[in-house]
């Protein structure tokens, strides 16, 4: 009897020794709940030892805290195998940890030591956890931290690397709260025009001490002397600092956009890791368009700060300049010559498409944006119903007359009409038959009874275009202006609206005879009516406009939009408008100029009932001689300022 119970306990003893998990399934398990961020589950495998030195809401917090300061993913913990031979209870078991930080990646061994422990479950095996699981040089009781480096912003250029936006070494000036006096506050608001409350409230904020220097404002470059007057004040004080500068201010206020410091919804948007409190990010323009090649990559450091340990380092790379094609001193005359009205201007290299100036106004100035407003002027722009702050240059407005050698082109590729025959049309208006009512179209003069494609041009003749259209048909002058990249969108890095042929399609015999010579529903934009242009000066094809600078820019969007052989014939048409003294654009006279060109005043109704209409006025032209320069210029509400003799003044002054 006793030899049997004997062999029962022996039994027993055997299946609970069978049942003992090994050291190799808990560190697998261990393991298993790390790559799985199972904190929690991880500290059910650690030893009694190892839980009386921290507790499971402490270890959990600690792994938390730590992975996400350092934005640690695609972790990856591996056991590694043991051989036979080096297989001993007592002997640690290796891992290799592999993760990717905001610093970089970092890979690393260790060694993990398992003690065997009574349980009520039986004997099992336990980790010995430290902080050096987390990092190998990482003692207990010690932290890590993160610090980060701002890259420089990259700058915007010219195409003779002259400033667009700039970083500039600017005054910063503060005030010593400890040092100031009862004046201060009022002397200095009145200088930099910054109201006493917003100053005030800076000084009220809670970091501030006597002896901190707090910010109130930047100056920019070349107020010297203002900063001399300020530092004569109680308290105030100025260090060196870099900010972001806009040299031409608002004469490219919507070309360069600007900078504006990122909130929580960017935060969310961004790459993560680029950015973050005080960062600056592009809000418009070319900031906004080109924001990932200028910002650069923010520099990165994961460090134990007790023993100055690091763990991962990334270098910040400053962000790149960005050359455009744009030519900083045109840019200003134009604007100069725009500046007082609204409208867009737009000029172009013809033989290449690139941008040399590109101008909206009325404009706003973007250092407002870095430096602060003038009290009042935000709201004065914001409420000004001439949109200061939109730019105008990729909206779209009815072309008006404008659109008439694109209507040519259209239909002289379709063949529905030859440059050089003649249409007989008499009188100042017409319609195909009685099916049109009441509606005509109506042209200027009824002086040429037999008129071909260059009269027609110079006189500006709505019913031959009207007629042109109609000869080609809905289909084929859709088609057509598809070709000339008509509601597509256009491949150009500043983001422009798609041109419009109608509302709902040409579906109409009298909307497709408005379109054709730019009234019904069209719009286009001013953008891509200079590229239209370029056909003319490139054996019929259309180029891409640019505005990034290139060693060869000269790109072709669309082959062929006008027939290579008719060009000459347009080309000739469009100088006669300038220089034969029946041409639209005439006057003003000026002499040595060698320009071609259309004019056209595009009338603003709600409906054709409407009798008076705003008035745009338009023009576009070319040298023809030089073939170096197309400008377009569209003013806006020029009915009682001389129609588009108004623009064309302008744009001729530009030329010369």
């Amino acid at each position: 009897m006793k030899r049997y119970v004997w062999l029962l306990l022996l039994v027993v003893a055997l299946g609970a020794c069978s049942n003992q998990e090994t050291q190799e399934d808990i560190m697998d398990k261990f393991v298993a709940a790390w790559n799985d961020k199972d904190f929690a589950e991880m500290y059910t495998y650690i030893s009694k030892e190892t839980k009386e030195e921290i507790d499971k809401e402490n270890f959990v917090k600690r792994y938390q805290t730590i992975y996400e300061a350092i934005k640690a993913e695609n972790l990856t913990v591996e056991a590694v195998d043991v051989s036979e031979e080096d297989k001993d209870e007592k002997a640690p078991r290796p891992y290799k940890v592999t993760m990717n930080t905001i610093a970089g990646e970092v890979i690393f061994n260790g060694d993990a030591s398992l003690v065997e422990e009574k349980t009520e479950e039986g004997d099992t095996w336990k980790v010995k956890w430290d902080s050096s699981f987390i990092f190998p040089k990482l003692d207990d009781g010690e932290t890590i931290r993160v610090i980060s480096e701002e890259p420089m912003r990259g700058e915007i250029l010219d195409r003779n690397e002259q400033g667009l936006a700039i970083n500039a070494a600017v005054d910063e000036v503060g005030i010593v709260p400890g040092k100031m006096d009862d004046d201060t506050i009022a002397e200095v608001s009145e200088l930099i025009d910054v109201s006493k409350v917003e100053i005030e409230t800076a000084l009220d904020a809670e970091w501030v001490t006597d002896e901190t220097f707090v910010p109130i404002t930047k100056l920019k470059p070349g107020e010297d002397e203002m900063a001399e007057e300020l530092v004569e004040s109680a308290g105030v004080m100025t260090q060196k600092t870099t900010s972001r500068f806009y040299p031409l201010a608002e004469k490219a206020a919507h070309l360069t956009g600007y900078i504006r410091e990122v909130n929580d919804e960017d935060l969310d948007e961004l790459p993560s890791g680029e950015y973050g409190n005080g960062s600056v990010v592009g809000s418009s323009g070319l900031e906004n368009i080109y924001e990932e090649k200028l910002h650069g990559t923010r520099g990165w450091k994961i460090y134990i700060p007790e023993s100055g340990e690091i763990i991962a380092e990334k270098e910040k790379e400053d962000g790149e300049d960005v050359i455009t094609t744009i030519d900083a001193d045109f840019q200003k005359k134009m604007f100069k010559e725009m500046d007082g009205d609204s409208g867009a201007g737009v000029a172009l290299h013809p033989k290449t498409g690139e941008t040399l100036g590109l101008v909206s106004t009325p404009a706003y100035n973007p250092n407002y944006f870095v430096f602060g407003w003038p009290e009042g002027e935000f709201e004065k722009a914001n409420d000004d119903p001439r949109s200061p702050f939109s730019a105008k240059f990729n909206k779209r407005y009815a072309p008006g007359s404008t659109i008439k050698p694109i209507t040519a082109s259209i239909a002289l590729n379709n063949g529905s009409l030859k440059a050089g025959e003649k249409k007989t049309i008499e009188g100042r208006s017409w319609q195909p038959d009685a099916s049109w009512g009441g509606y005509e179209v109506t042209r200027v003069s009824d002086r040429l009874t037999e008129v071909n494609l260059a009269d027609a041009l110079l006189t500006s003749d709505n019913i031959y275009f009207a007629q042109a259209a109609l000869d080609t048909g809905k289909a084929n002058f859709t088609e057509g202006l598809h070709k000339f990249g008509f509601e597509e969108k256009i491949p150009y890095e500043f983001p422009i609206n798609k041109s419009k042929i109608a509302n709902d399609g040409l579906d109409k015999d009298i909307l497709l005879a408005d379109t054709g010579y730019g009234q019904g529903q069209m719009l286009m934009s001013p953008v891509h009516l200079a590229a239209a242009f370029t056909s003319f000066l490139n054996d019929g094809d259309m180029l891409a406009p640019t505005l990034e600078y290139q060693e060869e820019p000269r790109a072709v969007w669309q082959e062929e939009v006008t027939p290579a052989e008719d060009t000459a014939i347009i080309s000739e048409g469009l100088r006669r408008i300038v220089e034969n003294e029946q041409g639209s654009a005439y006057n003003p006279v000026r002499e040595n100029l060698t320009i071609a060109g259309k004019t056209g005043t595009a009338e603003l109704k709600s409906s054709r009932e409407e009798k008076n209409g705003k008035e745009n006025g338009w023009f576009v032209a070319y040298d023809y001689e030089d073939e170096d320069l197309l400008i377009v210029m569209m003013i806006e509400d020029i009915s009682n300022r001389g129609g588009s003799g108004y623009t064309v003044n302008k744009v001729k002054k530009l030329f010369d």
